[in-house]
């Protein structure tokens, strides 16, 4: 049985989830969709090298970064998905920044001994995001996603949300249709493009031609949006 997570706060990462599995002979460290590192370890492997690996992969986590939206820091009066903002507010009247939802904005609570850019700061944020995301799915996809399979005759079990893959949608063979929450910063017509594709999985549990004819029915321009949604990443 894997203990409970550890987590060491890096200044440069923000917090670095650290797994312990029984049996694990290697250390292994990748990024979640929630934008945090998490390392994969032996049960008895100490702190102390794991923040060893973390110091001597750094170049290589730069890079990971870098091929993921996190490259980019949130800033200030940046627009989140398709209803929030974020709002930063210098303040002295804490010691450790914060982030919360108020509203359709994110308010990031900043003291003078943090900058936005930091680490910590950035990862409160992306936590923030995660949520209003998550409740911007539930309200805008499901009304949606009963809109087209209405209109094209499709039907489906129920519909549920998650951010733990790097999938944007996924459909059962039961008919439950999975929705990444990151769909939310995509534009509106790759959206369209999602739920289709998972609608016609109602019908076809494959990628075949039969498949693909049957996308194309619904989405002409599909072969276009499967290339731009490659640009995009459901990283936080």
């Amino acid at each position: 049985m894997p203990r409970s997570p550890q987590t060491i706060c890096d200044a440069e990462f923000g917090d670095i989830i650290v797994k312990r599995r029984t049996g694990a002979r290697s250390v292994r460290i990748h990024l979640g969709t929630g934008g945090r590192f998490t390392v994969s370890c032996g049960r008895l492997t100490p702190l102390k090298f794991i923040r060893e690996f973390i110091d001597q992969s750094r170049g290589e986590l730069r890079r990971m970064v870098a091929r993921t939206s996190i490259a980019s820091p949130y800033q200030h009066g940046q627009a989140i998905g398709k209803q929030h903002r974020i709002a930063v507010v210098p303040t002295q009247m804490v010691e450790a920044p914060s982030a919360a939802i108020r509203g359709q904005h994110i308010i990031v609570k900043l003291p003078p001994a943090y900058a936005l850019e930091d680490g910590a700061v950035q990862q409160q944020i992306r936590d923030a995001v995660g949520r209003a995301l998550r409740k911007e799915a539930k309200q805008l996809l499901p009304p949606l996603l009963a809109k087209l399979a209405a209109q094209y005759n499709f039907h489906y079990a129920r519909v549920r949300f998650s951010h733990a893959g790097s999938r944007w949608g996924s459909c059962s063979s039961t008919g439950t249709i999975s929705l990444n929450i990151a769909l939310m910063k995509l534009p509106d017509e790759l959206i369209r493009y999602v739920l289709v594709h998972e609608l016609c999985h109602t019908r076809h549990m494959n990628h075949s031609t039969a498949f693909w004819r049957e996308v194309e029915r619904y989405d002409p321009h599909y072969r276009a949006h499967r290339q731009q949604i490659k640009r995009h990443t459901p990283v936080l």
